[in-house]
């Protein structure tokens, strides 16, 4: 049986790109994330998902799917799974055996955390995957003082403002 591409990197950060097979990460790595409570309601968070993939030489030239979910601490499924298709190919002059890496940034728009606790995302490539990464985190009220501005979505703030 061929190798099968594995998930090498999995993170949570304030923003996230790929460009040209290369990641750029601003604010990654993070384990604690502040949302805005505005009238009683979770302010949708903005962030990203990191993700690299090791794909070796004999699963090349062949198409793969990757899922991406978000669990809450309880094991609840909190979105459907999101879902990329990659094909690494092999490129001309690549050493016969050579493993390649993919990289791919998922940037969320608004996704709502509808209580604070412990989250987690996971990722897996095909229908099964022996290790399925996981990365912890969790979710913090973040209350505003009546009359406060609403602030933009942000996935980290330092701390609660101070009302006036």
């Amino acid at each position: 049986m061929p190798d099968r591409p594995k998930i090498e990197t999995l993170m949570m950060a304030n923003h996230v790109e790929a460009i040209n097979n290369l990641l750029y990460i601003s604010g990654g790595g993070w384990t604690d994330h502040w949302r805005a409570i505005v009238n009683g309601q979770p302010v949708p968070s903005l962030f990203g998902v990191a993700v690299t993939i090791l794909v070796p030489w004999s699963a090349t030239n062949a198409p793969h799917q990757l899922a991406i979910w978000f669990e809450s601490g309880d094991g609840q499924q909190l979105n459907p799974p999101i879902q990329a298709t990659f094909n690494m190919g092999r490129p001309a002059g690549l050493s016969p055996g050579a493993d390649q890496r993919a990289t791919l940034a998922l940037q969320l728009p608004g996704m709502v955390f509808a209580k604070d606790g412990d989250y987690c995302v996971k990722a897996r490539i095909g229908p099964i995957e022996a290790e399925t990464p996981v990365v912890n985190f969790r979710v913090h009220q973040l209350p505003l003082p009546p009359g406060a501005p609403i602030p933009p979505p942000s996935p980290m703030l330092p701390q609660p403002p101070t009302p006036q």
